[in-house]
């Protein structure tokens, strides 16, 4: 498991690390032989999996507070990182407010767009000046299926995931000749606190923090995009493919009603 520090250096941040999907990103950077630097809101849930890291990895595991609705989020991440230049970034922070969009507050839209839009812009531009003076590197940008077409209920949430998607492609071919993997994940639902919190109940094809993580990190360098699970693979394949636009979102909408 060496060959990711061999591949990308000696140190990943991961953003938006607290728990459940980005907390395994970390937990299996870890096992890796990679130092993390965690960045979310909560200092309790990050000091906690840091010591942890460390205790069971050996690796160094630091941690920050940095809120990434927060204006200018490239300063706040060069002061995050101090003296530390991040060979791979994890950007898995995320705002998934629930509900119809009308009902939702322009202050609450802003603060979606800057977490899961204008962040990921800034972190990864930020650290790629250092990436492509090593000639290695590595980004993975988290999206999801409901990224593939207009989500009700989610509106705001959804496309913002079909931004990361393009990003992440365009990146893939971008960066590649120069030596960065870029791979965007676009898993369907995981069993994280904050979808329970959202959500509130099992779904099929619901997939564990672990598994996405891992199957995430291990398609870098293979492709563009990865869809972690066979069943979500098929899901993507029939919504893409077989079904029509129009239908698809109407049911969309209306599973929404039922669980938001």
């Amino acid at each position: 498991m060496s060959d990711f520090r061999e591949r990308y250096g000696e140190w990943a941040l991961v953003a938006g690390a607290s728990e459940g999907l980005g907390a395994a990103f970390a937990e299996q950077l870890a096992g890796r032989g990679m130092n993390v630097l965690l960045l979310a809101r909560r200092e309790e849930l990050l000091a906690e999996l840091a010591g942890r890291l460390t205790a069971e990895y050996g690796i160094d595991a630091r941690w920050r507070v940095l809120d990434l609705s927060d204006p200018d989020p490239a300063a706040r991440l060069e002061a995050a990182c101090g003296d530390i230049s991040p060979g791979l970034l994890v950007y898995n922070a995320a705002l998934i407010p629930t509900g119809p969009f009308v009902e939702m507050t322009q202050d609450t839209l802003e603060r979606i767009a800057r977490v899961n839009v204008l962040g990921p812009l800034a972190l990864t531009r930020a650290l790629l000046d250092p990436m492509r003076s090593r000639g290695r590197g590595a980004v993975v940008l988290m999206s999801s299926m409901s990224g593939i077409q207009g989500w009700p209920r989610i509106a705001a949430y959804a496309a913002t995931k079909a931004f990361n998607t393009t990003l992440g492609e365009a990146l893939w071919y971008e960066l590649g000749e120069e030596g960065i993997d870029v791979v965007v994940s676009c898993p369907a639902a995981v069993s994280t606190p904050a979808y329970f919190r959202n959500f509130g109940r099992r779904v099929p094809g619901m997939l564990t923090p672990e598994t996405v993580a891992r199957k995430t990190l291990d398609a870098l360098g293979k492709g563009p995009r990865v869809v972690p699970g066979l069943f979500n693979r098929i899901g993507w394949q029939v919504m893409t493919r077989l079904l029509p636009r129009k239908p698809l979102i109407r049911a969309m909408g209306r599973t929404m009603k039922k669980v938001v």
